[in-house]
């Protein structure tokens, strides 16, 4: 059983510095590399493919059946800031990518304080630099939504675990106005409500008004976005429909292990992002398995695997399906929880070969690989 713990350290200073340092290892390796591409930094981070679309949401407002697969918080909050700082900032493309940078110091805080709450300082911190160095971490520094959702996730999943549940209902709503995938969230905490959170105030209580409430509140967001949809397209699974513009449909994961076989069993030159993206579904597999046999408390164990059953069982494009599981911090718990207990030499060795490795990720991906990240 992972052991709980009633307050969060005082200060996140060792694992935000430690992130910090990692993506400042990322852009060391990708600044040069931008430049002998023939490329700016910054419209590659602000201004490339869905970072594309989120700023036409929020200069422009929805246009069109496809822009609808987008949510809308991040065009909101883009949108909310330029009119509160009209001229300050030259465009929602820029913006956007700030808010994305701002809330991945967010998500790791939160992270941190996941991690300190089950295990003590050292694997929080570990688990916040960890996830600074994914594979494709560098999508937390562009104008995506995987750092503003990874925050309200993180969060909530915190404030579930120490038994803040109208906290926890509130962010799960904000969630669900971020991603599709927000539903993991509202998931997480349900589960939670249902059945138990392992969370310290719920030790002997049982299940309360607070609670219950919570656990009926936390999809509103989703549903809300997704029934907006439906009456605007004047249909009951017009956000499906949008989904299928995308080519995006339900398929129970054939797709994807044809795309894995594929590439694994039959393709002489695999492209490297999707042998990586590979690597990175199965590894997130094992490890949820891993996560499962260790016990890790319900609410985390719920919101990873409704996140890997949405981007393992659905069909559509395949090399985006490593950035689709970023949020998923839960699975580097066991990973956090080995180095926390290893000799420091060997933390060090890990997670700086990581860094490394996600340094170079970052660049292959933005300035080799010819599709979106």
């Amino acid at each position: 059983m992972y052991a709980q713990r009633t307050t969060i350290a005082p200060t996140p200073a060792p694992a935000l510095l430690g992130y910090l340092a990692v993506h400042l290892l990322g852009l060391a390796v990708l600044v040069p590399w931008t430049h002998l591409r023939g490329h700016g930094v910054w419209p590659l981070l602000a201004g490339s493919w869905d970072s594309e679309w989120y700023a036409g949401i929020a200069g422009r407002g929805y246009a069109g059946l496809r822009s609808l697969a987008f949510f809308p918080l991040q065009p909101l909050l883009v949108r909310g800031a330029d009119h509160a700082l009209p001229g300050a900032v030259p465009s929602p493309a820029t913006l956007g990518l700030l808010l994305a940078v701002a809330a991945s110091f967010v998500a790791a805080w939160g992270i941190f304080a996941v991690g300190n709450h089950l295990h003590g300082r050292r694997t929080g911190t570990l688990l916040a630099v960890l996830w600074g160095a994914h594979p494709v971490a560098l999508v937390q520094w562009m104008g995506y939504t995987e750092s503003l959702f990874t925050a309200l996730a993180a969060w909530t999943l915190y404030a579930v675990l120490t038994g803040r549940w109208l906290t926890a209902a509130t962010l799960a709503c904000l969630a669900g106005l971020t991603r599709p995938t927000g539903i993991a969230v509202a998931a997480a905490v349900m589960a939670a409500a249902c059945f138990g959170s392992n969370a310290d105030s719920d030790i002997g209580s049982g299940r309360t008004h607070r609670t219950l409430a919570a656990g009926l509140l936390a999809p509103f967001g989703w549903f809300c976005y997704v029934g907006w949809v439906s009456l605007c397209l004047g249909r009951w699974d017009g956000y499906l429909a949008v989904q299928r513009r995308w080519d995006n449909a339900w398929d129970g994961g054939a797709s994807t292990l044809r795309e894995m076989r594929g590439l694994l069993m039959y393709s002489a030159e695999p492209p490297l992002f999707p042998v990586l993206v590979t690597g990175v579904l199965v590894a997130s597999a094992v490890l949820w398995v891993l996560c499962a046999v260790g016990r890790q408390p319900l609410p985390l164990l719920v919101f990873s695997a409704v996140i890997l059953l949405i981007v393992l069982g659905t069909d559509g494009v395949y090399f985006p399906r490593a950035r689709f599981l970023l949020p998923a911090f839960p699975l580097l718990l066991p990973v956090a929880v080995a180095l926390a207990r290893a000799r420091v030499s060997t933390a060090v060795l890990v997670v700086g070969g990581a860094a490394l490795f996600s340094a170079y990720v970052g660049g292959h991906m933005t300035l080799v690989w010819p599709g979106a990240p």
